[in-house]
């Protein structure tokens, strides 16, 4: 970690403790392409959830992708879907 970093985290550690209300890092936002384990296996809950997706937008479902395969395909496909663009 470098300096800089540390204290960006030190800093924002501190917001937290300060104002509990304040949205705690995320770790949504990597890129799928660098995630460690982003060449296992996509996870049941990544299986269901693109199923369904496949299904509302007519795209075959396949089985065999991987986590960061995945989650681009579920990232595409969420901008197809009727029922999530009327939410």
């Amino acid at each position: 970690m470098t300096k800089t970093t540390a204290k960006a985290d030190d800093a924002h550690s501190a917001e937290l403790s300060e104002n509990p209300k304040v949205d705690a890092p995320s770790n949504a936002e990597k890129d799928p392409d660098t995630w460690t384990t982003g060449d296992e296996p996509m996870t049941g809950a990544q299986a269901s959830y693109l199923q369904t997706l496949c299904e509302e937008t007519g795209t075959e479902f396949d089985p065999k992708l991987n986590k960061a395969e995945a989650s681009k395909q579920i990232d595409a496909l969420q901008g197809q879907s009727k029922r999530l663009k009327s939410a």
